[in-house]
């Protein structure tokens, strides 16, 4: 049987301390580049595997953070995992990913993996519905916790997200600016604290112009393109026929704009419709879509900021950091006609 490669073997065959092998394999920058890479291209040719469980129990520290989002194939997650991973990247930092697709078993099921692998903290954007004693097993058991997008009621740790009742306010002025009085709210859910957050901001935004909110004009349920498209029929046959509709995300009115095509009407013309997110769909749909920019980059960049501060004992402030949307004017909006269909 081969002889196993040791720490020592390296530094004995370069002339370096096995503290020093042991930090350049960990990227340390305490080690200097030079060093750093002679020892790493050393260890590669001679087929030495770091064994990141044994640094780990000197270390109290794994290298691995876990990152759990709803779904990673929505544009809006991708963008904010981009920034999650950039960052993660600088310090050397590895991440596992899941979708918990809001179920709660799937997300239980990953958060005990991460204890048992000795994982270093989690970034999450939680499932619908997720109990506070989930987060606080997790926080109990030595794993830092940091929110993305949403929220859960009644735990404390940081949450970094853009600020969703402004955002949602700044789409629903600009149809008003246009002279849309009859505007319905298209997708999202009170089941999350973003889908109450936008609902808020609509209502709250037609509430100070004068505008009735009206229920049936809360169209709950779509956040993707296919939910859009599906309820463009019940969004078209609204008793009161709305001229504008805003929608919870871009995927949704994207949608949803496909949807009102299909019945020969075109968004922007004959209804206008914005989205939110301003993902990168948004500015090459046709027609191009009016949307907010929600800062999803810098949500990840920050989640991951802080949770990297909280492992290496910095003070982080608990509760939201919000960032402040923007809107983005395109071609899906236009000044209010009266419907004829």
């Amino acid at each position: 049987m081969a002889q196993k490669i040791k720490l020592s073997t390296i530094a004995d065959a370069l002339n370096v301390s096995t503290a020093t092998v042991s930090l350049a394999l960990r990227d340390s920058p305490l080690v200097a580049d030079d060093t750093r890479e002679k020892i790493k291209n050393y260890a590669r040719n001679i087929g030495y595997i770091y064994n990141r469980r044994a640094a780990s129990l000197r270390t109290s520290r794994s290298g691995i953070v876990g990152v759990v989002v709803h779904d990673i194939m929505n544009p809006f997650f991708a963008e904010i995992l981009r920034s999650i991973e950039t960052e993660l990247d600088r310090s050397r930092q590895t991440f596992i990913l899941s979708n918990h697709y809001d179920q709660l078993d799937k997300q239980r099921n990953f958060l005990e993996t991460l204890l048992q692998l000795g994982a270093d903290g989690v970034i999450m954007s939680p499932a619908i519905g997720t109990p506070a004693k989930d987060i606080e097993m997790a926080q109990n058991n030595g794993l830092p916790v940091v929110f993305v997008a949403r929220h859960v009621e009644g735990v404390d740790v940081p949450v970094f997200r853009g600020d969703d009742t402004y955002g949602i306010s700044l789409a629903t002025n600009h149809l008003i600016s246009l002279g849309h009085k009859c505007i319905a709210m298209v997708g999202g859910t009170d089941y999350t604290s973003t889908g109450r957050d936008r609902y808020e901001g609509y209502r709250h935004a037609m509430q100070l112009a004068g505008l009735e909110v009206k229920p049936e004009w809360r169209l709950e349920g779509p956040r993707t393109k296919q939910a859009g498209f599906e309820i463009a029929p019940q969004f078209l046959a609204l008793k009161d026929k709305p001229t504008a509709a805003v929608c919870f995300n871009d995927l949704a009115a994207i949608g949803l704009m496909n949807g009102i095509a299909r019945a020969g009407l075109v968004a922007g013309r004959d209804i206008s419709v914005t989205g939110y997110d301003d993902l990168e769909e948004a500015e090459i749909a046709t027609p191009a879509l009016t949307t907010v920019w929600n800062g999803q980059r810098e949500v990840g960049r920050r989640a991951a900021r802080a949770l990297l501060d909280l492992l290496n004992g910095i003070e982080v402030k608990n509760g939201h950091d919000l960032i402040k949307p923007e809107l983005r004017i395109r071609q899906s909006t236009g000044r209010m006609v009266p419907r004829k269909d």
